[in-house]
Formats: C-alpha cells, structure tokens, sequence
C-alpha cells in the first residue's frame, strides 16, 4: 500500500490573520514547520518582523503583511500581494478575531458593530478574496477559527457566542458551495487557551478554577499549539476528505 496519509505542506503557500500573537503565530509556525510558506496578516505590520525571521529560522518564506480585517480594501489587498508574490493561495486561516466582554443589557452598539465586523465580516470577505484565487486554481484549504462558544454559552460573551455560532454555519455553507472546485472549509473551536487574550481572565484564581473544572475530561488549560495542531491536520493531503466540519477542541467541556 502506497498512499499512507500525508500531513507535510512542503511547497504550498498560506496566509494566516491576526498572525502577531497567540493562536496566530502559533498557527504560523506550525504552518511553517511542516513545509509551507506563511503570509502574516497583521492589524500592524511593523509588529510582524520577528515572526517573519522564526519562519525564515525554519527553511521557509515569511510575508508580513498589512491586514486590519476591519479594513475590506486592506484583505483584498493582503491577497493580492500574496498572490503576486507567490503565485498563489493554497491555505486561508481566519484567525482573527475580538471578543470584547460585557452583559448583555450593556452592550453598546460600537461594540457590537466591531465584534461583527472582525469576527464575521472580515472572515467572509477574506475567504471570498481567497476563494476566487482557490477557484482558479481549482485546489483550497480554509480553516476558520471558531470557538467553544459557538456551542456552549458564556456569560458576558453573548454578542462574541453569536458569531462564533455563525462561523460554524459559514464553514458549512462554503465547504457546499464550494466543494466542486475542490476546496475544503472547515473550523476548529477552541476552548480557553493560554494566550495574551485569555492572560488577565486566567489570572483570577476562581475563573481560572472554574475553566479546569469544566474541562471535563482533561482537567488542564491548553496551548497555542493544541490548536496549531489541528490546523495543520485539516490543512494536510490526510484530511482531503473532510469540509464542513468544526473540531472542538475543548479538552471535553462539551462533552458533559
């Protein structure tokens, strides 16, 4: 038998959103440790140079580039350059996102606005700019990321939960429509990760309790490359059988 799994990228070009810290650059140099080339979509590019220079530490080609995904003309433009650089777009993941906390009877409409404008806005248009090129060249992965709370409820978090929801609903809508031009799109939905977002949060001693306790089967709060993890998976020749699809990754929490 000759054709094991393969999970290697060597020779494919991706672009990863909000690339500067936590899941991002994790997914970034998880991307880069398997063989791809990495475009860094950044809200500030000067944040990407040393980023770029672990990428480039690997073996591989680093892009850093300008992407505020609250900017429609700076995705278009990101794709472009990548794309006029490399030729092409093997890999999209959607990263980026805000979640910025409050109950709901005090949740202003800016706040609103601006989480659904990065969370899904920015996640739509930047896999249709992706999309068109993956078309053409008639080959794709997209991996959005969404979240536990797309699934579960959190309090303070019901405007953030809402589109986290939806992103599960895109990935499917995508992965049918196109699936005929052979392109995947699925979204893996973390639970609490240590990263610089989930930092302050974590500090406080009875939430940082509470997470591990309803992380029902594991018992311990994960790391960036937890998820980095199953990205590359779903990125990989062994998942070419899998769109439409969300991975929890949630150490058990939704498994009660």
């Amino acid at each position: 038998m000759s054709d094991f799994p393969r999970f290697d990228l060597n020779g494919q070009a991706a672009l990863v959103t909000g690339a500067a810290r936590g899941l991002g650059r994790a997914i970034a140099l998880a991307l880069a440790h398997v063989g791809a080339d990495v475009a860094l979509g950044l809200r500030d590019v000067a944040t990407g140079e040393g980023l770029a220079r672990e990428i480039e530490a690997l073996g591989r080609k680093a892009l850093p580039l300008q992407m505020d995904m609250n900017r429609m003309e700076q995705i278009g433009a990101a794709v472009e350059e990548t794309v006029a650089r490399w030729g092409r777009i093997d890999i999209l993941v959607n990263n980026a996102g805000v979640a910025p906390g409050n109950f709901a009877e005090n949740v202003r409409e800016d706040d609103f606005d601006w989480t659904l404008r990065v969370n899904l806005k920015g996640t739509f248009f930047a896999s249709q700019a992706a999309g068109r090129v993956m078309i053409r060249q008639k080959h794709g992965r997209i991996i959005n990321l969404g979240s536990q709370a797309g699934f579960v409820a959190l309090p303070e978090e019901s405007v953030y939960c809402m589109t986290k929801a939806a992103i599960s609903h895109l990935t499917k809508c995508l992965a049918v429509e196109w699936g005929r031009h052979n392109i995947t799109v699925n979204a893996v939905a973390p639970t609490f990760i240590h990263t610089p977002g989930t930092e302050e949060a974590l500090a406080n001693p009875a939430f940082r309790a509470d997470v591990i306790e309803r992380i029902a089967a594991l018992h311990h709060i994960g790391e960036p490359m937890d998820v980095a993890g199953a990205v590359v998976f779903l990125a990989s020749p062994a998942a070419s059988l899998i769109t439409g699809h969300t991975i929890l990754i949630d150490g058990g929490w939704t498994a009660r």
